[in-house]
């Protein structure tokens, strides 16, 4: 060893970002290993590697004892008070054993093991650097792809598209810069695996907190997000702040900043709607475009389903293409949404029903306990005085 191998754990260093001492650690490991099996030692083996010069030894580090029965692993007290006066029995002194051709014996021995480590090191660094960009988005650049993954540079590493998270709208050729959502991280054996999706409904959110500085910074928040990737995403917001409209915002002046998510998305459609406490509300703005004329649940069903009537005129609109309109409604709600036109609905406001019986029955009551008016009076036939005598 000399000071070349200093040089090049320090460049190992720099352009790797494996740091010395860790590969300096594995180093005297390793060679530990190779005096031991190479020279029959026993395990009170040490190794240091010197880092100003480059040199390696080796010492065995023996107990001083009265009486030895292991000379490679004890030393009499009558041999250690010839070496130093101030030791005593239990004391450990370090013999150096370093071999005149231990340089060559290490090295091919110590040569496996220590690319392992480093390979160990760089993957920890790896995984540490990515593992904190799971539930964010990064930018990658298409590389290849097999029967299973579309595999997308990241950078440091290359990340793995599914098939279910591929967007079936978008074709993915090599060198295409995408966006992508890290959905996780794991440390594998063979290294660390990131994998990625662009039909995560997070990928939209963080779209919108990128184009939206009022998302980003709390001042309008994402309540909720149904999306089917590729087609349509409907997406609730509501606002912190009494004076910022949270749709408005969103959408941006002339559409400019839901316009841009757009894009990224390949023309994926977006409708934002209103977040609101009352579920009636809510679920009426989940539905838009179509205008809804009222919201019935039923208390009867633990299911939290509901019916929505529209005009005749907008049940096409409501329900959607195939239904897309009422099953994003249903996944952004949390609501079962069974829609039905005005015509098919006995429509009846109980409220007002019970308000108009009650009023009814006032004005009976009112009039039954009223004496007869004059006209009424001169109206009715008047009693015979001799009826009763001649009966």
């Amino acid at each position: 060893m000399s000071k070349e191998m200093i040089e090049a754990l320090d460049a190992l260093e720099q352009e790797k970002g494996v740091k010395k001492a860790i590969v300096i650690d594995a180093l005297e490991q390793a060679l530990a290993s190779a005096y031991k099996r190479n020279y029959n030692q026993a395990q009170n083996v040490e190794v240091t590697f010197d880092q100003d010069r480059g040199d390696i030894h080796v010492y065995a580090v023996k107990e001083v004892t009265e009486e030895v029965f292991d000379s490679r692993l004890e030393v009499s007290l009558k041999d250690a008070l010839a070496i130093n006066r101030a030791y005593e029995i239990g004391d450990e002194i370090r013999f150096e054993v370093t071999p005149k051709d231990f340089g060559r014996i290490a090295a091919q021995t110590a040569k496996q093991v220590i690319m392992q480590r480093v390979r160990e090191a760089e993957r920890s660094i790896v995984y540490d650097e990515y593992s904190q960009y799971e539930e964010e988005i990064m930018s990658g650049v298409v590389e290849r792809r097999d029967n299973k993954f579309i595999y997308v540079n990241l950078g440091k590493i290359e990340a793995v598209l599914g098939k279910q998270d591929q967007m079936p709208n978008e074709h993915y050729e090599a060198h295409d810069r995408i966006k992508v959502y890290v959905t996780k991280v794991e440390n594998a054996t063979k290294g660390p695996q990131v994998f990625v999706s662009r039909t995560n409904p997070g990928l939209v959110k963080r779209l919108f907190e990128q184009e939206v500085p009022e998302i980003f910074d709390g001042v309008v928040e994402i309540a909720g997000i149904a999306r089917e990737a590729g087609d349509r995403t409907k997406l609730a917001v509501r606002s912190n702040n009494p004076s910022v409209d949270p749709v408005g915002t969103t959408v941006g002046p002339k559409g400019a900043r839901v316009q841009a998510v757009v894009n990224e998305l390949s023309g994926e459609n977006m409708d934002v709607v209103q977040y609101e406490e009352d579920p009636v509300d809510y679920i009426a703005n989940a539905l838009n475009p179509a205008q809804v004329i009222a919201v019935q649940f039923n208390d009867e069903d633990n299911d939290r389903s509901c019916t929505v009537i529209v005009p005749d005129y907008q049940l096409s609109l409501a329900i959607g293409k195939k239904g897309q309109n009422a099953r994003l409604a249903a996944k952004l709600t949390g609501y079962k949404i069974d829609i039905k036109p005005e015509s098919e609905v006995e429509f009846v406001d109980d409220d007002e029903f019970a308000e108009d019986d009650q009023a009814a029955a006032q004005t009976d009551a009112t009039v039954d306990d009223q004496p007869a008016t004059e006209t009424e009076a001169s109206d009715a036939p008047a009693e015979d005085p001799e009826s009763d005598s001649a009966e």
